[in-house]
C-alpha cells in the first residue's frame, strides 16, 4: 500500500502515518523525495485493511495498493529515478559508469596492472573477483581474504573504487571491509538470507539478475535489499539461459527499457558473461548504452591467455581501450557521457 503525502504536509503528518501503521504491525519505508513524502505500508495483511484508515489521516494525499510483487523497487513508491553513490561517482545519473577488471583476482601483479590499464582508459571503478562461485569444485574458487587485501591495495594506489562478489552470509562483513561495492552474483539471486545480510550494511550492493529469473523475480529480489534499508541499490543484466546454444547467455536488452519503465533503480549490463567470447563484447556493450543502461561491468585481464578463470571472454587491454572511444561516441548520442 502506498500513502502520498501531500506537498506541503509537515514532519508530524507523516509521523501519524506510520505511527498508524506501525500500531497495525505493519512494516514501513518512507521514501522523502524532492517534490512529497511517499510512504510504503508493507505486510502480508495490508490487503485485508481499507485504504481508509491511511486516507483520514491530515496531510495525506492519496492511499493507492501496489499490485506487483515487488514493492520498494517500483515506481509507484519512487518515481524519480534514484542515483547510487560511490565515494564521488553516481550510478544513475547523466554519466555512464563503466566497471573493469579481471573476472579473478589470481596476483598483484595481474591486479596493479590491470587497474591501471582500465583507468588510464577511462573506468572508474575497478572489478576482480576475490571470491569465485565457480560450477565445479574443482575450479579455482579465488585468493579469498588475500583477493580483498590485493583489491584495496589496488584502491590505495590508483585512487579507484573497488566491486567484489560476495558468495556467503558468513563473509559479508569482511568483503564489506575491503571492498566499495558488494557484487551478489546471478547464482546468488535468490539466496535471500545473503540479500538481507548485505541489506543490513547499507553500502552499495549490484545484483545480478538470475540465470533464468524473470524481471519480476529480479526486483523481488532486489526488494529484499531494500527493504533492510539500503538504498544503494544497482541491478545488473547479464543474459540469461535461453534455448539459444551460439551464445553464452542471451543478453536481454530489453529489459532496460522495462526495467526502466517500472522501476527506480539504476541498471549496468554485464556483456562479458553473456557474451562468453571477447569478440562478442564490443558488440553487446554498445547496444546496453544505446538502450539506456546506466553502466558496465566488463572483464579486462592482462593476458587473457593466462586468465585462471573466463580467459576467453576478457578484453586486452588494447581492445578494452579500443572499445572505451567508441562507448564515448555513443554515450554522447544519447545524451550522457562516459
Amino acid at each position: 500500500m502506498i500513502v502520498e503525502m501531500r506537498k506541503n504536509a509537515t514532519q508530524d503528518e507523516i509521523d501519524e502515518v506510520i505511527q498508524r501503521a506501525r500500531s497495525l504491525d505493519l512494516d514501513v519505508q518512507l521514501n522523502s523525495g524532492t517534490d512529497k513524502a511517499v510512504v510504503a505500508i508493507l505486510g502480508k495483511d495490508t490487503g485485508k485493511l481499507s485504504t481508509d484508515i491511511f486516507a483520514v489521516l491530515p496531510g495525506v494525499e492519496s492511499v493507492s495498493r501496489i499490485m506487483k510483487p515487488y514493492k520498494l523497487a517500483s515506481r509507484e513508491f519512487k518515481a524519480e529515478d534514484s542515483v547510487v553513490s560511490v565515494g564521488d561517482i553516481e550510478i544513475g545519473g547523466r554519466r555512464i559508469v563503466i566497471m573493469a577488471g579481471p573476472c579473478a583476482v589470481e596476483s598483484e601483479e595481474q591486479l596493479m596492472e590491470a587497474t591501471e590499464v582500465v583507468k588510464s582508459a577511462g573506468a572508474c571503478i575497478v572489478r576482480g573477483g576475490a571470491f569465485k562461485p565457480r560450477t565445479s569444485p574443482f575450479s579455482f574458487q579465488g585468493l579469498e581474504k588475500k583477493g580483498l587485501e590485493l583489491l584495496a591495495q589496488a584502491r590505495e594506489r590508483f585512487g579507484v573504487p573497488v566491486i567484489t562478489e560476495v558468495v556467503d552470509t558468513h563473509d559479508v562483513n569482511q568483503v564489506a571491509k575491503y571492498a566499495d561495492v558488494l557484487q551478489i552474483g546471478a547464482r546468488n539471486m535468490q539466496n535471500y538470507a545473503l540479500l538481507t545480510q548485505v541489506g543490513k550494511k547499507k553500502c552499495p550492493a549490484v545484483l545480478k539478475r538470475g540465470l533464468s529469473a524473470t524481471v519480476t523475480e529480479w526486483l523481488t529480489a532486489a526488494d529484499y535489499l531494500l527493504a533492510e534499508g539500503n538504498n544503494k541499490v544497482i541491478l545488473c543484466e547479464r543474459g540469461i539461459r535461453t534455448f539459444e546454444n551460439s551464445i553464452r547467455f542471451s543478453l536481454d536488452i530489453s529489459s532496460i527499457p522495462v526495467v526502466k519503465k517500472s522501476s527506480h533503480l539504476p541498471l549496468i549490463v554485464d556483456p562479458s558473461h553473456a557474451a562468453g567470447h571477447y569478440s562478442l563484447v564490443p558488440a553487446m556493450a554498445k547496444a546496453a548504452i544505446a538502450a539506456g543502461a546506466d553502466g558496465l561491468l566488463i572483464e579486462v585481464h592482462p593476458n587473457p591467455k593466462e586468465a585462471l578463470v573466463d580467459g576467453l571472454q576478457a578484453l586486452t587491454p588494447s581492445d578494452f581501450s579500443r572499445l572505451m572511444e567508441k562507448l564515448r561516441a555513443i554515450a554522447k548520442s544519447v545524451g550522457r557521457y562516459i
